[in-house]
């Protein structure tokens, strides 16, 4: 049994337009969105994704945005924690 360890909360991460699941992040990463966006559900684009980077956000994070990205100008997500 656990003890009073801290405990991981898991966000899920929405493609808005097609209501489909992207994946779980991290809350450091949802701290990262939240600190960039609006609130949910937040549009993103290319210019918003080299924005991320720049900034140091998580690699994974970038790439599951990205990949969700595809070829489409934005998209817009939104998140709920587990």
């Amino acid at each position: 049994m656990m003890g009073h360890a801290e405990e991981v909360r898991m966000v899920q991460l929405f493609d808005n337009e097609v209501d489909v699941a992207l994946g779980t992040i991290s809350e450091e990463q949802l701290q990262f969105l939240q600190g960039k966006l609006e609130k949910p559900p937040a549009t993103i684009d290319k210019d918003t994704l080299n924005m991320f980077e720049r900034d140091g956000a998580d690699p994974a994070l970038l790439t599951m945005l990205r990949g969700a990205l595809g070829t489409r100008e934005e998209m817009e997500i939104r998140w709920h924690r587990l």
